[in-house]
């Protein structure tokens, strides 16, 4: 039976990397999938999904005024559907997320849904994310350490000098630099850890 399946995280824990891999499994298999994702993150180009590691893919551009049901519908009665993959879900709309439901429900195609569900500020990130906590069938964390070795749970915004950032905008593309994931009892420090103060130590010297 198909299932909405939301697979998240913190930043860089490996989402587009396990993503990517399920693709390529399915396609390996002979199957048609259907892989969407933002405009918003554009670092490698619109309508890229790539991961850390070197590996990409080809998406569909899924805008907030498009019926993700509607491009599914079609073509799936062109040809099979074996499976949608969605990459950074935490942009969409929550009128799609249960538009993702329905191509569930009433196509019985499976649906694995990548994103981040909290935002620096401690708070569900989106609407989308709200309305995937409440209709999901399957939650599948993928884990990441904090600098102190405990699971991340939290992102961390920093500003050049280290210091946490707790208020103005949550998304900042192409500023990976400027978050970190950590634990919460780090997160409630603003505790960035060693290895991003060392970078921006680095990036001090190297701009002087």
């Amino acid at each position: 039976m198909a299932k909405l399946h939301f697979l998240y995280s913190v930043m860089n824990a490996g989402k587009t990397t396990h993503l990517l891999q399920v693709r390529h499994n399915y396609i390996e298999n002979g199957g048609h999938v259907l892989l969407f994702t933002s405009p918003i993150d554009d670092r490698f180009g619109v309508g890229k999904v790539k991961s850390r590691i070197g590996i990409e893919a080809d998406a569909t551009v899924l805008r907030k005024d498009e019926a993700v049901d509607a491009i599914v519908a079609a073509e799936h009665a062109r040809r099979k559907v074996t499976a949608i993959l969605i990459d950074e879900v935490q942009f969409m709309t929550a009128d799609q997320v249960r538009q993702l439901a329905w191509i569930v429900d009433e196509l019985g195609i499976p649906v694995m849904a990548y994103g981040l569900k909290n935002n620096v500020y401690g708070t569900l990130f989106s609407e989308a994310i709200q309305a995937m906590m409440a209709l999901a069938d399957d939650f599948q964390e993928i884990k990441q350490l904090c600098h102190c070795g405990r699971k991340a749970t939290m992102i961390l915004k920093f500003d050049p000098n280290g210091e946490p950032v707790r208020s103005g905008e949550v998304v900042e593309v192409g500023g990976e630099n400027r978050y970190v994931s950590v634990c919460r009892p780090h997160w409630m420090k603003g505790d960035i850890g060693p290895a991003a103060r060392q970078l921006l130590a680095r990036a001090v010297i190297a701009a002087e």
